[in-house]
């Protein structure tokens, strides 16, 4: 997992991408460059690019939930909210359309953007306050909406996400995006701010009624989606539209640069590796169901079938971002609670067998920790110490309590990059 985390180092990452011909191509002819960094990376993304690149930049500002670990000089920083915005979110979000407005012709607006800046940079469009948007987002995480869903609405009840950041600046923009999204699609990460948007308001519409009802949210962001399902207001900026004109964008890393490093690593431990193709995704403790069965459709055992043995330990690789719909009120985060729903699955194997899941943000949901490992003998460890079967503990949304009796928490602190979720299952040998 170290491995993994280290391949989408951030600030690496960026280094990288300033190297590519086109985006030095692009720096080089701009007639001044402005910088802006939002999102979990936010502040390494920044700091590589202030200390790599061979152009001055007129302006750089950066907005994240943490401030940088150390001063990032000539930087105006914003610290501000995740998951949920707040006001700092703001005056953050303005501020970066500030700087888009400032621009000239000639020059170039770039965007380091990265997982979480939907909410570390929100603006209410008109008619909706910053607790319509509150309310909303925290509905709809609270019933576990997927990602593209919730991108959906926040981008149409919002004044910079879906494209209206790079339609405010008079010149071109370049966008450098680490993507926590499976697929990485450019227009969902970070709720697209800089890249046109595909998705209408009748999705967006379509989303409330699919996560609780119309009713459940707050009249005002109702009455907006209608209207702009109706024809009534402007959509968010689309493909061809003429001030997207000189928009350019690239995903500079994601989970498959993750997974690569890890099974690599895992590789030259003597591990077969299978990478599992489809992404993680849904209710967590139905995505660790799925993750077992493929578990059990991969060749474990020789062409004797008198040999039970492992021939070769696997590893097995996926990445993603599933959710969950909370009911209890326990404590935890998908990861935990994806592990947690492993542990019975992993005993039954019979073979010696282990399992993470971890958010590579370093943050799963409202905990320290960023997942939870889990093995075959959690279960009889758990027995032994009087904690109870992992079915209680699911069914509560507390596999935080369940894996911190065990002492099997994963905890990382905020590691300064985000590309998703990722499970590694090892079968045969840890």
């Amino acid at each position: 997992m170290r491995t993994a985390l280290d391949a989408v180092d951030a600030g690496v990452l960026a280094r990288r991408a300033l190297a590519a011909p086109d985006v030095n191509a692009a720096l080089r002819t701009a007639a001044a460059v402005d910088v802006v960094a939002a999102g979990k990376a936010a502040a390494p993304m920044l700091r590589a690019f202030l200390e790599g690149s061979a152009v001055s930049v007129r302006r750089a500002v950066g907005v994240s939930a943490d401030p940088p670990a150390a001063p990032l000089p000539g930087v105006e920083w914003h610290t501000t909210a995740h998951p949920v915005p707040d006001g700092r979110s703001m005056r953050a979000a303005q501020r970066l359309l500030d700087v888009a407005r400032a621009g000239a012709d000639g020059d170039l607006l770039v965007l380091l953007l990265s997982g979480g800046a939907s909410s570390i940079v929100a603006l209410p469009a008109d008619g909706l306050t910053l607790a319509d948007k509150q309310r909303t987002s925290q509905h709809l995480l609270s019933l576990g909406a997927e990602i593209h869903d919730l991108n959906t609405v926040r981008k149409h009840l919002s004044a910079i996400k879906g494209g209206w950041l790079a339609a405010a600046s008079p010149g071109a923009t370049l966008t450098l995006a680490l993507s926590d999204v499976v697929g990485n699609d450019l227009s969902a990460i970070g709720s697209g701010p800089a890249v046109p948007d595909p998705t209408t308001f009748g999705e967006a519409l379509a989303a409330l009624d699919r996560y609780g009802g119309r009713a459940a949210y707050p009249d005002a962001v109702v009455r907006r989606l209608a209207r702009g399902a109706a024809g009534e207001l402007e959509e968010t900026p689309k493909p061809g539209d003429p001030r997207l004109g000189r928009v350019a964008a690239r995903v500079i890393g994601s989970a498959r640069t993750a997974l690569g490093a890890a099974g690599a690593a895992a590789a030259a431990r003597g591990y077969a590796v299978h990478l599992v193709d489809e992404p993680i995704t849904g209710e967590a403790r139905e995505a660790a169901r799925r993750l077992l069965q493929y578990v059990g459709r991969v060749p474990r055992f020789g062409d004797d079938p008198s040999n039970r043995g492992p021939v070769v330990p696997l590893c097995i690789l996926s990445a993603g971002e599933t959710t969950v719909r909370t009911t209890g009120t326990g404590k935890g985060g998908r990861n935990q609670e994806c592990a947690l729903a492993l542990a019975r699955g992993l005993e039954a194997l019979g073979v010696p067998a282990a399992a993470a899941s971890v958010g590579t943000d370093g943050i799963d949901g409202p905990t320290d920790a960023a997942g939870a490992i889990v093995d075959s003998t959690t279960l009889a460890r758990a027995a032994a110490a009087g904690i109870g079967p992992p079915e209680r503990y699911l069914a509560e949304h507390n596999s935080y309590l369940f894996f911190e009796r065990l002492e099997d928490l994963i905890r990382t602190g905020p590691t300064g990059t985000n590309v998703g979720d990722l499970q590694v299952i090892l079968v045969g040998s840890w």
